[in-house]
């Protein structure tokens, strides 16, 4: 079980805290370094030798009131009337004027209350280590559960990070021959983690007693790259373009096929009703299927075939306070962010990133979606939606960012790139303290089910 890639992982102890020298945007404001483009050279020069002969002078003469006046305004018409020779390039903000200089009685007409602007940090929080992270466009080895603990696979091997102790524990190793892990998803109940393998097979885990529980098989014919959960349906996307829904509770696990892709399916998102299903492929289209007309016994027909993107699709996200409203993002012969109706499947918008779109993520806050991107910059982009105004654009990778997580509360964002690193970022906000408490654990989708597989 322990191959060399494993080996290597664990020299390099994944999923630790992984310090880098943090840049400073802020500029050295306790040093005072004359800026040469707003210095007048000229008028240095005479200061320091003609003019100060001239004061001199001045101060043994007896100057009449008129002289001086016309001394002033000369001064005043030649530009000499300089206070300094050195120009320095950091000078003090006006001012800000927050409340009107006219009286009191205009106090009443501004707003009761106004929402302060957040602040947005541009570094992330948080860097841990994540040696021998596949760089695959087209897979999904990162996913952050309702129980608050983080899955990612690195090669062969799944590792779970407790974002609330940091304690990191690895999940289970996979053979040679069936690795190495291409997609991972929590299921509903923040316990069982479905983890979809090279070899076409598909893993149920115990994260709890650390069990595997079941292997789901002869559903694809090659890898399973996308994996969507839907209450104890899991529903698994492949390279060989089939999507399959799966029930964990039966023995013959095979409920649903949907045939619509030609190529890899690497994007998998249920709406939030758990009535919808969007699939992204590698041949530039995406799907909308209903389940209220799928059927156990013929392939069920799409309900919209969505074709305007010109590049893979893998990013795919659910808008969580207009639930007809889907975000998919094209890769790097595409670009765009576009967003769709899908109940007439009309395109509302579309929006030019300027770089391959690899993962997005709605705010469960605010009204805000979070883009990452790979080539050129390989940035987390913030918008406001719906006006698309960016928000904040956050650097740090050196490769391109595949894969991104949200955190439970919704705030913190967890995103994974090439350049073997896992980063934390405090974009959407701080969590609220006087939120209702968290409601208890779903019921687990297949509990019941003893054997192994």
């Amino acid at each position: 079980m322990n191959t060399s890639s494993h080996l290597k992982a664990q020299a390099r102890f994944p999923l630790q805290e992984h310090f880098l020298p943090r840049k400073n945007s802020k500029e050295n404001l306790d040093r005072f370094i004359p800026n040469r483009s707003a210095m007048d050279f000229d008028y240095a020069h005479y200061a320091l030798t003609e003019g100060r002969k001239g004061k001199d002078q001045e101060a043994a003469e007896v100057i009449s009131p008129s002289r001086e006046a016309y001394r002033k305004q000369l001064a005043e018409t030649m530009n000499l009337n300089h206070t300094r020779i050195l120009a320095f390039r950091n000078k003090p903000q006006a001012p800000v004027q927050f409340l009107p200089s006219d009286n009191s009685a205009s106090l009443h007409q501004q707003p009761k209350s106004l929402k302060p602007r957040r602040y947005i940090p541009q570094t992330s929080e948080r860097t841990l280590d994540a040696p021998d992270i596949v760089d695959d466009f087209y897979l999904n080895v990162l996913d952050w559960g309702c129980a608050n603990v983080l899955a990612i696979a690195l090669g062969h091997t799944v590792y779970l990070w407790d974002a609330s102790t940091g304690s990191t524990s690895e999940l289970v190793t996979i053979d040679e021959e069936k690795g190495p892990v291409t997609s991972i998803n929590w299921a509903p109940d923040g316990r069982h983690v479905a983890i979809g393998l090279n070899n076409s097979e598909v893993q149920l885990w115990d994260s709890a007693s650390n069990r595997q529980l079941r292997t789901l098989k002869g559903g694809h014919g090659s890898r399973v790259g996308s994996l969507a959960w839907n209450n104890h349906i899991l529903t698994t996307g492949g390279m060989d373009g089939l999507i399959i829904n799966n029930d964990v509770r039966i023995r013959s696990h095979v409920v649903e096929t949907y045939r619509g892709h030609t190529q890899e399916v690497c994007g998998l998102k249920w709406s939030g009703s758990g009535q919808q299903l969007a699939s992204g492929g590698n041949d530039n289209v995406v799907h909308i299927w209903d389940r209220s007309v799928a059927s156990s016994n013929t392939t069920t027909q799409w309900l919209h075939r969505l074709e305007e993107h010109t590049s893979a699709v893998k990013a795919l996200a659910w808008c969580p306070f207009q639930a007809n409203l889907l975000a998919t993002g094209g890769g790097g012969g595409d670009r765009t962010i576009k967003f769709w109706n899908s109940h007439t499947g009309a395109c509302l918008n579309s929006v030019d990133t300027g770089s391959q779109v690899c993962s997005l993520l709605w705010s469960k806050n605010e009204r805000e979606l979070l883009s990452s991107h790979g080539f050129t910059q390989n940035q987390l982009t913030l918008w406001k939606y719906p006006s698309m105004v960016k928000m904040a654009e956050l650097t740090g990778h050196t490769s391109r960012v595949l894969y991104m997580a949200q955190s439970p509360d919704g705030c913190t964002v967890a995103s994974a790139a090439g350049d073997e690193t896992l980063r934390f970022w405090n974009v959407f906000g701080v969590p609220e303290t006087t939120k209702k408490p968290a409601p208890k654990a779903a019921h687990e989708p297949f509990s019941h089910v003893n054997r192994i597989r």
